[in-house]
């Protein structure tokens, strides 16, 4: 059955409010329902754009299940719903592919409404090139995926975008410093679009030097600069991850796929780096 709605995915400002769209404002008073992970967020919009914030109801990773079943209901008898994200573009790090997927499947019209996007904002303003580049949303925080994370950014050769809490942000720029190498470029774009927007632009080394001098607030995003692709850089991005890793705990034979992975070194050459940094970290 081909459901008569429509679904608008509503990108929102990522700190300034007039940055949102006449064409979004239009989408908005005339949704049915307006579905926000952070409804106190959203009314703060709403109400500024005088848009009737009776529509409004929560949609988040703990209701996401029923309240997309509750959607789709409502969109097979033909309604107009809004999903906007607390800030930005819907689903780029927020919850509402569940979703998508699910209006897709029945038929219904699932319409992006362009707006704000804070990993976008920060590249094109960072002085890396922006062709081609990855995005990879919030890293993980420990773990098999993380050390996957800093593999495949070791032997990336464009330019990573990251989104990072303040807390963690030092952390994460000296654990790239030493797993990627210290003279690695990297741009922090910090509360972009509000009055306290701010750009960091150096090696990571001096990134992760000025935040530990000056404490990160706000909403952050990373770009950093694709891995040299001389043979001796790589040799040496090669030798600095396998000693990250093996502080991180990693076993020799998770070290070599990673170096495989994200070094391109044949298994006979990982092999020996990783085992001299398995080495390394037990004497």
């Amino acid at each position: 059955m081909t459901a008569a709605g429509t679904l608008f995915l509503v990108s929102t400002p990522i700190g300034n409010l007039g940055d949102l769209t006449r064409r979004a404002v239009e989408v908005l008073r005339a949704s049915d329902t307006i579905l926000a992970e952070d409804t106190r967020r959203t009314r703060i919009l709403l109400d500024h754009y005088e848009v009737d914030p009776s529509a409004l109801k929560s949609f988040h990773k703990h209701n996401e299940a029923a309240r997309t079943a509750e959607v789709c209901a409502a969109l097979a008898a033909g309604a107009s719903i809004a999903l906007v994200a607390d800030s930005g573009t819907p689903l780029v790090s927020d919850p509402g592919l569940r979703l998508v997927q699910a209006a897709l499947e029945l038929g219904a019209h699932v319409v992006p409404v362009p707006g704000p996007s804070a990993a976008l904002a920060a590249l094109v303003a960072s002085g890396l090139d922006p062709e081609p580049f990855t995005f990879f949303g919030f890293p993980p925080r420990s773990g098999r995926k993380r050390r996957e994370l800093l593999a495949t950014l070791a032997g990336l050769r464009h330019t990573a975008i990251l989104f990072e809490s303040p807390h963690r942000l030092v952390h994460t720029l000296e654990e790239f410093a030493e797993a990627l190498g210290a003279e690695r470029g990297v741009a922090v774009a910090r509360e972009l679009t509000k009055v306290h927007e701010e750009f960091v632009r150096g090696t990571l080394a001096e990134v992760a030097a000025y935040y530990r001098e000056h404490t990160p607030r706000g909403e952050v995003a990373l770009c950093l600069a694709g891995a040299a692709e001389a043979a001796a850089d790589v040799e040496e991005a090669a030798r600095a991850l396998a000693r990250s890793l093996a502080r991180s705990g990693a076993s020799t034979r998770e070290i070599v796929q990673a170096l495989r992975d994200g070094c391109g070194l044949e298994r006979n050459r990982a092999y020996s780096i990783a085992v001299q940094a398995v080495e390394e970290q037990r004497s």
